[in-house]
Protein backbone atom coordinates (compact mmCIF):
# COMPACT_ATOMS: atom_id res chain seq x y z
CA UNK A 1 0.00 0.00 0.00
CA UNK A 2 1.53 2.90 -1.35
CA UNK A 3 2.18 6.16 0.65
CA UNK A 4 0.03 8.67 -0.60
CA UNK A 5 1.63 12.11 0.62
CA UNK A 6 1.32 14.77 2.51
CA UNK A 7 2.76 18.27 1.42
CA UNK A 8 0.31 18.59 -1.41
CA UNK A 9 -2.81 17.22 0.75
CA UNK A 10 -2.17 19.43 3.92
CA UNK A 11 -1.18 23.07 5.26
CA UNK A 12 3.11 21.87 4.78
CA UNK A 13 2.41 23.03 1.48
CA UNK A 14 2.00 26.84 2.60
CA UNK A 15 5.16 26.01 5.07
CA UNK A 16 7.39 28.54 3.20
CA UNK A 17 4.77 30.93 3.30
CA UNK A 18 4.67 30.39 7.07
CA UNK A 19 8.24 29.96 7.52
CA UNK A 20 8.70 33.40 5.76
CA UNK A 21 7.13 35.58 8.86
CA UNK A 22 9.24 33.41 12.16
CA UNK A 23 12.58 35.74 11.53
CA UNK A 24 12.13 38.86 13.37
CA UNK A 25 8.71 37.57 15.34
CA UNK A 26 7.32 40.96 16.50
CA UNK A 27 6.88 41.49 20.51
CA UNK A 28 3.46 42.25 19.44
CA UNK A 29 2.98 39.00 17.21
CA UNK A 30 5.25 36.73 20.71
CA UNK A 31 2.59 38.26 23.14
CA UNK A 32 -0.90 36.60 20.92
CA UNK A 33 -3.14 34.49 22.76
CA UNK A 34 -1.96 30.53 22.42
CA UNK A 35 1.53 28.78 22.51
CA UNK A 36 4.57 31.47 22.51
CA UNK A 37 6.06 31.91 19.00
CA UNK A 38 9.16 33.51 20.50
CA UNK A 39 12.12 32.78 18.97
CA UNK A 40 16.46 34.05 19.06
CA UNK A 41 17.30 36.29 16.20
CA UNK A 42 20.34 33.87 15.58
CA UNK A 43 17.73 30.20 15.19
CA UNK A 44 15.71 32.53 13.11
CA UNK A 45 18.38 33.22 11.21
CA UNK A 46 19.74 29.71 10.62
CA UNK A 47 15.92 27.87 9.91
CA UNK A 48 15.75 30.95 7.19
CA UNK A 49 18.87 29.59 5.54
CA UNK A 50 17.67 26.27 5.60
CA UNK A 51 13.97 27.12 4.55
CA UNK A 52 15.86 29.19 1.55
CA UNK A 53 18.08 25.86 0.20
CA UNK A 54 14.80 23.82 0.63
CA UNK A 55 12.73 26.76 -1.09
CA UNK A 56 15.63 26.29 -4.13
CA UNK A 57 14.78 22.66 -4.14
CA UNK A 58 18.22 22.12 -2.64
CA UNK A 59 16.90 19.61 -0.09
CA UNK A 60 20.30 18.25 0.59
CA UNK A 61 21.85 21.19 1.64
CA UNK A 62 18.71 22.33 3.26
CA UNK A 63 18.48 19.18 5.61
CA UNK A 64 22.03 19.76 6.00
CA UNK A 65 21.52 23.05 7.54
CA UNK A 66 18.69 21.69 9.74
CA UNK A 67 20.76 19.15 11.12
CA UNK A 68 23.70 21.62 11.96
CA UNK A 69 21.08 23.10 14.79
CA UNK A 70 21.09 19.91 16.95
CA UNK A 71 21.82 20.55 20.44
CA UNK A 72 21.57 24.44 19.99
CA UNK A 73 20.82 26.30 23.28
CA UNK A 74 18.40 28.84 20.98
CA UNK A 75 16.67 25.88 19.67
CA UNK A 76 15.62 24.26 23.02
CA UNK A 77 14.28 26.79 24.34
CA UNK A 78 12.08 28.14 21.60
CA UNK A 79 9.25 25.26 21.05
CA UNK A 80 8.08 27.13 18.16
CA UNK A 81 11.53 26.85 16.73
CA UNK A 82 11.10 23.15 16.97
CA UNK A 83 8.31 23.19 15.66
CA UNK A 84 9.11 25.07 12.32
CA UNK A 85 12.29 22.76 12.02
CA UNK A 86 10.26 19.98 12.01
CA UNK A 87 7.73 21.24 9.13
CA UNK A 88 10.70 21.98 7.20
CA UNK A 89 12.03 18.33 7.62
CA UNK A 90 8.39 16.86 6.65
CA UNK A 91 8.88 18.91 3.35
CA UNK A 92 12.23 18.62 2.26
CA UNK A 93 12.07 13.97 3.46
CA UNK A 94 9.11 14.11 1.34
CA UNK A 95 10.32 16.39 -1.45
CA UNK A 96 13.14 14.42 -1.76
CA UNK A 97 11.85 11.10 -1.22
CA UNK A 98 13.42 10.08 1.87
CA UNK A 99 10.53 8.37 3.14
CA UNK A 100 12.06 6.29 5.44
CA UNK A 101 13.00 9.43 7.47
CA UNK A 102 9.29 10.90 7.80
CA UNK A 103 8.02 8.92 10.29
CA UNK A 104 10.01 10.54 13.63
CA UNK A 105 9.42 14.09 12.79
CA UNK A 106 5.71 13.39 12.13
CA UNK A 107 5.22 11.76 15.92
CA UNK A 108 6.93 14.88 17.14
CA UNK A 109 4.61 17.27 15.00
CA UNK A 110 1.68 15.06 16.22
CA UNK A 111 2.64 16.13 19.83
CA UNK A 112 2.85 20.54 18.54
CA UNK A 113 1.01 22.74 20.07
CA UNK A 114 1.24 24.47 16.75
CA UNK A 115 -0.13 22.18 14.67
CA UNK A 116 -3.54 22.48 13.00
CA UNK A 117 -6.49 19.61 13.51
CA UNK A 118 -6.23 19.42 10.00
CA UNK A 119 -2.24 18.89 9.81
CA UNK A 120 -2.82 16.28 12.60
CA UNK A 121 -5.46 14.74 10.89
CA UNK A 122 -2.93 13.99 7.68
CA UNK A 123 -0.67 13.20 9.95
CA UNK A 124 -1.91 10.42 11.78
CA UNK A 125 -2.93 9.23 7.90
CA UNK A 126 0.15 9.67 6.41
CA UNK A 127 1.76 7.68 9.63
CA UNK A 128 -0.32 4.48 8.76
CA UNK A 129 0.62 4.34 4.83
CA UNK A 130 4.43 5.17 5.84
CA UNK A 131 4.52 2.56 8.39
CA UNK A 132 2.99 -0.54 6.68
CA UNK A 133 4.99 1.02 3.70
CA UNK A 134 8.32 0.58 5.62
CA UNK A 135 6.99 -2.41 6.89
CA UNK A 136 6.78 -1.38 10.37
CA UNK A 137 3.49 -3.12 10.68
CA UNK A 138 2.43 -2.22 14.85
CA UNK A 139 2.73 1.11 13.84
CA UNK A 140 0.94 0.45 10.89
CA UNK A 141 -2.08 -0.78 13.25
CA UNK A 142 -1.59 1.45 16.01
CA UNK A 143 -2.56 4.86 13.51
CA UNK A 144 -4.33 3.20 11.26
CA UNK A 145 -6.84 2.07 14.01
CA UNK A 146 -7.01 5.86 15.68
CA UNK A 147 -7.62 7.21 11.92
CA UNK A 148 -10.14 5.05 11.70
CA UNK A 149 -11.68 5.66 15.69
CA UNK A 150 -10.99 9.01 15.27
CA UNK A 151 -12.78 9.57 11.81
CA UNK A 152 -9.90 10.89 10.02
CA UNK A 153 -9.79 8.45 7.25
CA UNK A 154 -13.16 5.73 5.69
CA UNK A 155 -12.96 2.33 6.42
CA UNK A 156 -12.39 2.14 2.40
CA UNK A 157 -9.46 4.34 2.65
CA UNK A 158 -7.79 2.43 5.77
CA UNK A 159 -9.51 -0.38 6.56
CA UNK A 160 -7.43 -2.94 4.43
CA UNK A 161 -4.39 -1.71 5.60
CA UNK A 162 -5.10 -2.46 8.92
CA UNK A 163 -6.28 -5.79 8.10
CA UNK A 164 -3.26 -6.63 5.70
CA UNK A 165 -0.93 -5.13 8.50
CA UNK A 166 -2.54 -7.90 11.30
CA UNK A 167 -1.74 -10.23 8.43
CA UNK A 168 1.62 -9.95 7.30
CA UNK A 169 2.56 -10.19 11.65
CA UNK A 170 0.98 -13.57 11.56
CA UNK A 171 -1.78 -12.11 13.68
CA UNK A 172 -4.63 -15.00 11.69
CA UNK A 173 -7.06 -13.94 14.58
CA UNK A 174 -6.51 -10.37 14.60
CA UNK A 175 -6.81 -10.22 10.96
CA UNK A 176 -10.35 -11.98 11.01
CA UNK A 177 -11.65 -9.80 13.81
CA UNK A 178 -10.90 -6.75 11.79
CA UNK A 179 -11.99 -7.66 8.34
CA UNK A 180 -15.23 -9.61 9.97
CA UNK A 181 -16.02 -6.25 11.98
CA UNK A 182 -15.36 -4.75 8.12
CA UNK A 183 -17.87 -6.79 6.31
CA UNK A 184 -20.62 -6.52 9.05
CA UNK A 185 -20.53 -2.98 8.66
CA UNK A 186 -20.67 -2.94 4.75
CA UNK A 187 -23.58 -5.87 4.70
CA UNK A 188 -25.70 -3.77 7.06
CA UNK A 189 -25.04 -0.83 5.20
CA UNK A 190 -26.80 -2.51 2.01
CA UNK A 191 -22.93 -2.75 0.30
CA UNK A 192 -21.13 -6.07 -0.35
CA UNK A 193 -17.62 -6.89 1.20
CA UNK A 194 -14.55 -6.82 -1.23
CA UNK A 195 -13.09 -10.64 -2.48
CA UNK A 196 -10.06 -9.32 -0.95
CA UNK A 197 -11.90 -9.14 2.39
CA UNK A 198 -13.28 -12.36 2.05
CA UNK A 199 -10.17 -13.51 0.55
CA UNK A 200 -8.26 -12.56 3.96
CA UNK A 201 -10.47 -14.35 6.28
CA UNK A 202 -9.74 -17.58 4.51
CA UNK A 203 -6.34 -17.64 4.18
CA UNK A 204 -6.30 -16.64 7.76
CA UNK A 205 -8.31 -19.77 8.36
CA UNK A 206 -6.00 -21.70 6.44
CA UNK A 207 -3.16 -20.59 8.57
CA UNK A 208 -4.97 -21.57 11.74
CA UNK A 209 -5.69 -24.62 10.16
CA UNK A 210 -9.22 -23.82 11.54
CA UNK A 211 -11.70 -26.06 9.46
CA UNK A 212 -14.98 -24.59 10.82
CA UNK A 213 -13.50 -20.99 10.35
CA UNK A 214 -12.59 -22.17 6.66
CA UNK A 215 -15.63 -23.25 5.96
CA UNK A 216 -17.33 -20.45 7.30
CA UNK A 217 -15.07 -18.05 4.63
CA UNK A 218 -15.96 -19.88 1.59
CA UNK A 219 -19.56 -19.95 2.39
CA UNK A 220 -19.41 -16.32 2.47
CA UNK A 221 -17.27 -16.42 -0.46
CA UNK A 222 -19.30 -18.55 -2.35
CA UNK A 223 -22.62 -16.14 -1.85
CA UNK A 224 -20.65 -12.89 -2.91
CA UNK A 225 -18.04 -13.84 -5.13
CA UNK A 226 -19.49 -17.80 -6.43
CA UNK A 227 -16.35 -18.98 -8.50
CA UNK A 228 -15.51 -22.28 -9.14
CA UNK A 229 -12.76 -22.84 -7.08
CA UNK A 230 -14.95 -21.59 -3.99
CA UNK A 231 -17.57 -24.26 -4.78
CA UNK A 232 -15.11 -26.97 -5.45
CA UNK A 233 -13.54 -27.23 -2.03
CA UNK A 234 -17.39 -26.84 0.00
CA UNK A 235 -18.50 -29.61 -2.38
CA UNK A 236 -15.17 -31.59 -2.69
CA UNK A 237 -16.07 -32.14 1.54
CA UNK A 238 -19.94 -33.05 0.81
CA UNK A 239 -18.95 -35.50 -2.23
CA UNK A 240 -16.74 -37.33 0.69
CA UNK A 241 -19.92 -38.00 2.95
CA UNK A 242 -21.86 -39.13 -0.20
CA UNK A 243 -22.57 -43.11 0.75
CA UNK A 244 -26.14 -43.80 -1.74
CA UNK A 245 -26.59 -43.28 -5.55
CA UNK A 246 -29.29 -41.23 -4.94
CA UNK A 247 -27.46 -38.92 -2.33
CA UNK A 248 -24.56 -38.76 -5.11
CA UNK A 249 -27.24 -38.08 -7.86
CA UNK A 250 -28.48 -35.16 -5.62
CA UNK A 251 -24.74 -34.04 -4.86
CA UNK A 252 -24.00 -34.33 -9.16
CA UNK A 253 -27.31 -32.03 -9.20
CA UNK A 254 -25.69 -29.31 -7.40
CA UNK A 255 -21.80 -30.08 -8.41
CA UNK A 256 -23.44 -29.35 -12.13
CA UNK A 257 -25.72 -26.42 -11.11
CA UNK A 258 -22.11 -24.20 -10.27
CA UNK A 259 -20.20 -25.04 -12.50
CA UNK A 260 -18.25 -27.71 -10.27
CA UNK A 261 -17.97 -30.48 -12.77
CA UNK A 262 -15.14 -31.17 -15.18
CA UNK A 263 -14.36 -34.90 -15.71
CA UNK A 264 -16.17 -37.08 -18.59
CA UNK A 265 -17.02 -39.59 -15.89
CA UNK A 266 -18.56 -37.30 -13.38
CA UNK A 267 -21.17 -36.36 -16.17
CA UNK A 268 -21.38 -40.08 -17.62
CA UNK A 269 -22.12 -41.01 -13.80
CA UNK A 270 -24.67 -38.12 -13.55
CA UNK A 271 -26.51 -38.85 -16.52
CA UNK A 272 -26.68 -42.57 -15.95
CA UNK A 273 -28.38 -42.06 -12.32
CA UNK A 274 -30.60 -39.43 -13.50
CA UNK A 275 -31.94 -42.26 -16.01
CA UNK A 276 -31.78 -44.44 -13.36
CA UNK A 277 -34.02 -42.00 -11.33
CA UNK A 278 -36.36 -41.82 -14.11
CA UNK A 279 -35.23 -38.61 -15.12
CA UNK A 280 -34.41 -38.66 -19.09
CA UNK A 281 -34.47 -35.18 -19.53
CA UNK A 282 -32.16 -34.50 -17.00
CA UNK A 283 -29.74 -36.55 -18.77
CA UNK A 284 -30.23 -35.54 -21.68
CA UNK A 285 -28.97 -31.55 -20.40
CA UNK A 286 -25.98 -32.95 -19.03
CA UNK A 287 -24.83 -34.48 -21.72
CA UNK A 288 -25.27 -32.11 -24.28
CA UNK A 289 -23.86 -29.89 -22.24
CA UNK A 290 -20.73 -31.42 -21.85
CA UNK A 291 -19.89 -32.35 -25.41
CA UNK A 292 -21.26 -28.83 -26.77
CA UNK A 293 -18.31 -27.65 -24.13
CA UNK A 294 -15.83 -30.42 -25.38
CA UNK A 295 -15.61 -32.31 -22.27
CA UNK A 296 -15.17 -35.35 -23.72
CA UNK A 297 -11.23 -35.48 -25.29
CA UNK A 298 -11.11 -39.07 -25.86
CA UNK A 299 -13.06 -41.20 -28.87
CA UNK A 300 -13.69 -43.95 -25.60
CA UNK A 301 -15.00 -41.15 -23.51
CA UNK A 302 -16.94 -39.70 -26.26
CA UNK A 303 -18.60 -42.85 -27.49
CA UNK A 304 -19.69 -43.89 -24.14
CA UNK A 305 -21.34 -40.37 -23.68
CA UNK A 306 -23.11 -40.62 -26.67
CA UNK A 307 -24.40 -43.70 -26.25
CA UNK A 308 -25.77 -42.90 -23.15
CA UNK A 309 -27.24 -39.70 -24.60
CA UNK A 310 -28.98 -41.95 -26.89
CA UNK A 311 -30.60 -43.98 -24.29
CA UNK A 312 -31.72 -40.92 -22.77
CA UNK A 313 -32.89 -39.52 -25.64
CA UNK A 314 -35.08 -42.82 -26.03
CA UNK A 315 -36.58 -42.46 -22.78
CA UNK A 316 -37.21 -38.69 -23.26
CA UNK A 317 -39.25 -38.43 -26.09
CA UNK A 318 -42.26 -36.51 -26.97
CA UNK A 319 -45.01 -39.58 -26.17
CA UNK A 320 -43.23 -40.00 -22.59
CA UNK A 321 -43.84 -35.93 -21.92
CA UNK A 322 -46.84 -36.23 -22.64
CA UNK A 323 -47.59 -39.01 -20.59
CA UNK A 324 -46.98 -37.08 -17.74
CA UNK A 325 -50.05 -35.88 -16.92
CA UNK A 326 -51.35 -39.56 -16.90
CA UNK A 327 -48.70 -40.84 -14.97
CA UNK A 328 -49.51 -37.67 -12.21
CA UNK A 329 -53.29 -38.99 -12.30
CA UNK A 330 -52.32 -42.32 -11.19
CA UNK A 331 -49.79 -40.88 -8.62
CA UNK A 332 -52.39 -38.13 -7.04
CA UNK A 333 -54.69 -41.81 -6.81
CA UNK A 334 -51.78 -43.43 -4.12
CA UNK A 335 -51.98 -43.50 -0.64
CA UNK A 336 -48.25 -42.25 0.21
CA UNK A 337 -46.15 -39.22 -1.91
CA UNK A 338 -43.72 -41.57 -3.19
CA UNK A 339 -45.49 -41.49 -6.74
CA UNK A 340 -45.65 -38.17 -6.88
CA UNK A 341 -42.05 -37.10 -5.69
CA UNK A 342 -41.03 -39.16 -8.55
CA UNK A 343 -43.47 -37.45 -11.69
CA UNK A 344 -41.99 -34.36 -10.25
CA UNK A 345 -38.79 -35.82 -10.89
CA UNK A 346 -39.58 -36.21 -13.83
CA UNK A 347 -40.96 -32.51 -14.91
CA UNK A 348 -38.10 -31.12 -13.52
CA UNK A 349 -35.87 -32.89 -15.95
CA UNK A 350 -37.91 -31.41 -18.38
CA UNK A 351 -37.86 -28.10 -17.22
CA UNK A 352 -41.37 -28.10 -16.44
CA UNK A 353 -40.83 -26.37 -13.14
CA UNK A 354 -44.47 -25.52 -12.39
CA UNK A 355 -45.63 -28.76 -12.73
CA UNK A 356 -42.72 -30.54 -10.54
CA UNK A 357 -43.54 -28.09 -7.76
CA UNK A 358 -46.91 -28.81 -7.75
CA UNK A 359 -45.93 -32.82 -7.50
CA UNK A 360 -43.93 -31.99 -5.13
CA UNK A 361 -45.85 -30.33 -2.60
CA UNK A 362 -48.53 -32.88 -3.26
CA UNK A 363 -46.04 -35.90 -2.50
CA UNK A 364 -44.98 -33.61 0.90
CA UNK A 365 -48.76 -33.06 1.93
CA UNK A 366 -49.65 -36.55 1.45
CA UNK A 367 -46.99 -37.94 3.87
CA UNK A 368 -45.46 -41.44 4.19
CA UNK A 369 -42.17 -40.98 2.16
CA UNK A 370 -39.11 -43.16 1.90
CA UNK A 371 -36.98 -39.76 2.14
CA UNK A 372 -38.81 -36.89 3.05
CA UNK A 373 -35.29 -34.85 3.01
CA UNK A 374 -34.95 -35.47 -0.51
CA UNK A 375 -38.62 -34.51 -0.91
CA UNK A 376 -38.18 -30.80 0.56
CA UNK A 377 -34.51 -30.78 -1.39
CA UNK A 378 -35.74 -31.50 -4.75
CA UNK A 379 -38.75 -28.50 -4.23
CA UNK A 380 -36.24 -26.08 -2.93
CA UNK A 381 -34.31 -27.15 -6.70
CA UNK A 382 -37.71 -26.64 -8.45
CA UNK A 383 -38.39 -23.54 -7.00
CA UNK A 384 -34.96 -21.96 -7.18
CA UNK A 385 -35.28 -23.12 -11.04
CA UNK A 386 -38.77 -21.49 -11.37
CA UNK A 387 -37.12 -18.18 -9.56
CA UNK A 388 -38.77 -18.12 -6.44
CA UNK A 389 -35.66 -17.62 -4.22
CA UNK A 390 -37.71 -17.00 -1.02
CA UNK A 391 -39.48 -20.60 -1.62
CA UNK A 392 -36.68 -22.16 -2.24
CA UNK A 393 -34.99 -21.20 0.63
CA UNK A 394 -37.92 -22.02 3.30
CA UNK A 395 -37.81 -25.37 1.75
CA UNK A 396 -34.09 -25.98 1.90
CA UNK A 397 -34.20 -24.74 5.54
CA UNK A 398 -36.84 -27.86 6.04
CA UNK A 399 -34.91 -30.38 5.11
CA UNK A 400 -33.88 -32.69 8.10
CA UNK A 401 -32.39 -36.36 9.03
CA UNK A 402 -29.91 -37.41 6.42
CA UNK A 403 -26.84 -35.13 7.20
CA UNK A 404 -25.30 -35.34 3.62
CA UNK A 405 -29.41 -34.13 2.15
CA UNK A 406 -29.03 -31.32 4.80
CA UNK A 407 -25.58 -30.25 4.08
CA UNK A 408 -26.42 -30.35 0.64
CA UNK A 409 -29.68 -27.90 1.22
CA UNK A 410 -27.39 -25.29 2.87
CA UNK A 411 -25.36 -25.43 -0.11
CA UNK A 412 -28.41 -24.75 -1.91
CA UNK A 413 -29.37 -22.11 0.42
CA UNK A 414 -25.83 -20.59 -0.34
CA UNK A 415 -26.62 -20.67 -3.85
CA UNK A 416 -29.79 -19.18 -3.63
CA UNK A 417 -28.24 -16.11 -1.68
CA UNK A 418 -25.69 -15.67 -4.34
CA UNK A 419 -28.04 -15.80 -6.93
CA UNK A 420 -29.76 -12.69 -4.90
CA UNK A 421 -27.02 -11.12 -4.40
Amino acid sequence: MKFKGIVATTALGALLVCGAAMVGVSPAHAATKGPSKAMKRGIALQLKAAQTAIQKGQYAAGIAKLNAMSGNKELRASPYAQHIRNQLYVFAYEKSNQEANLPTRLKLLLKDPYETPANVRSFVVALAQLSYQLHHYHQAIKYGTEALSKGYATEAQMGTLVAQAHYLLGDWRGTISVVKQQVAGEIKAGGKPTQHQLQLIESSCQKMHDQTCLLDSLEQLVIYYPQRQYWQYLLYRTFKTVKSNANLLEAYRLAFAVGVMKEPHEFISYAELAIEAGTPGEAETVLKTALKDGVFTTANSKAKAQRILQDAEKHSTAADRASLAHTAVLANKQATGNSDIRVGLAYYGYKQYPQAIKMYQEGIAKGGLKRPGEARLLLGIAQLASGNRAAALQAFGQVKGDPTLVRLAQLWSLKARSAAA
